[in-house]
């Protein structure tokens, strides 16, 4: 999203300097390219080196079912969903939740996405045959798809969502949480939570752990589209364990600016979907503050807390 998509009075550019707004520019060349060493991308760029990492350091995800990699193991995909009601499959190498097939039940002899339609067995291994082909992956490269556990959401947020599982973003910057974001999913998105795809971005206050007034379409909003629930003052559950996730993935994989997805299991509790390390900007509209600010505040802190638990106590001193 560029700048240009936030609210008229913001757009002057003197009041986006005002509200610390970080720019795609300014993001690329000031923190992406300083603190993201290229050689530590393939941890995070690809979903099945990101998962083996979490697992050995302690950071609970969805459950692996499979990898398909070559064409002619999707004659075996069958065999390989067969007693599964529900599972997620998603490229390995994909971005902006491309590619990603939610499958919530089965009725009759096919399969019902998150977001209410149905699907049968062909129409999947084709969607599996163009992972394959890279139509979803980074640069366009061939790719592997993942099967795995499809996340029971929270019944926290039942009254809330619109079908589909909300995960929530954190931006960790140098190891310490600065900025959250709840995404909401939507009838448009079809169950996934992906902004772009028409989910709705609800802002979080990393002190507390409640919601703030979101944004849909570059719109702000405080009404879920299809439930009319209120977005507001709510509290997230497992707030504090959130936040040590995100900030012991920023550690486990050692990039100094880094996006943490964590969804919330029913059973499970919090788990950490996947890791992005040219996260977008969406976070400032849904908490309708710039990023600039923390940003540097703790640029400015010379030595950081080793600990997590530090330099989650110090998000919490860091001035809004």
């Amino acid at each position: 999203m560029g700048l240009f998509a936030w609210p008229r009075w913001w757009v002057m550019p003197r009041k986006l300097r005002e509200k610390g707004i970080l720019g795609m520019n300014k993001r690329n060349a000031d923190y992406i390219m300083r603190y993201n060493p290229r050689r530590l991308y393939p941890l995070v760029d690809n979903k099945l080196i990101t998962k083996k990492l979490a697992l050995e350091n302690g950071i609970a995800v969805p459950a692996l079912y499979g990898v398909i990699e070559i064409q002619h193991q999707i004659r075996d995909l069958e065999k390989m969903l067969s007693g599964r009601l529900q599972f997620v499959i998603k490229p390995a190498h994909g971005s902006g939740g491309n590619g990603i097939l939610v499958v919530t039940g089965r009725m009759n002899m096919g399969f019902q996405k998150a977001g209410g339609d149905l699907i049968n067995i062909d129409a999947i291994g084709h969607h599996v045959s163009n992972i394959l082909s890279g139509m979803y992956s980074l640069g366009g490269v061939p790719d592997m798809a993942i099967i795995e556990y499809c996340v029971q959401f929270d019944p926290f947020f039942e009254h809330i969502i619109y079908r589909g599982v909300p995960d929530i973003r954190v931006i960790v910057f140098r190891g310490v949480p600065v900025s959250a974001m709840i995404r909401l999913p939507t009838r448009e998105s079809d169950g996934k939570a992906n902004l772009h795809q028409g989910a709705m971005g609800i802002g979080i206050d990393i002190t507390t752990g409640v919601s703030c007034a979101g944004v849909l379409h570059d719109k702000i909003v405080d009404k879920h589209p299809d439930t009319g629930y209120s977005v507001t003052t709510i509290e997230i559950p497992h707030w504090q364990q959130i936040l040590h996730t995100a900030v012991k993935c920023a550690d486990t994989v050692g990039l100094g600016y880094l996006g943490v997805d964590i969804v919330m299991d029913r059973e499970l509790g919090p788990l950490m979907l996947e890791l992005n390390a040219r996260p977008g900007l969406n976070v400032q509209l849904a908490n309708q503050m710039g990023l600039l600010k923390k940003l540097r505040q703790v640029e400015a802190i010379e030595q950081l807390p080793e600990s997590v638990d530090g330099r989650i106590a110090l998000a919490v001193k860091l001035e809004k």
